[in-house]
């Protein structure tokens, strides 16, 4: 698990005991672990992927709501969850997800799979 996907899974955290919004959360979350790296902290592709699982509402705990104005990062880590959910072992293989993921486009991976398949192996998406 890369930090990014520490970030989403102390978040889950963070927010479960606090009254919060999930962008704040994460905030916290990013900020503990890259505390001394603010172009890390302040990445945007795994915080819109976060904020887009959230706002759907199929992250344990965490009310269906409007998180973020991301679409692109939104299609990307729902349509990985998609996948997921038809063979779970892609999990293991976050590259290969990704590819499947964005099909014939030239995009790098900018950690958004990290924080889907985080927060997928830890159990905190719904199934």
């Amino acid at each position: 698990m890369n930090k990014y996907g520490e970030a989403a899974i102390k978040a889950v955290k963070v927010l479960e005991s606090n009254k919060i919004s999930p962008l704040v959360a994460w905030e916290i979350a990013v900020t503990e672990i890259f505390s001394n790296n603010a172009s890390s902290c302040a990445k945007a592709c795994p915080r819109n992927a976060f904020l887009a699982l959230c706002e759907t509402g199929i992250v344990n705990n965490i009310p269906p709501g409007l998180y973020t104005k991301s679409k692109m990062n939104k299609s990307y880590v729902l349509e990985g969850l998609t996948l997921l959910r038809e063979d779970s072992q892609l999990a293991d293989d976050i590259n290969k997800l990704w590819k499947m993921v964005i099909g014939n486009q030239k995009k790098v991976h900018n950690h958004q799979m990290n924080v889907l398949v985080s927060l997928w192996k830890n159990g905190l998406i719904k199934y």
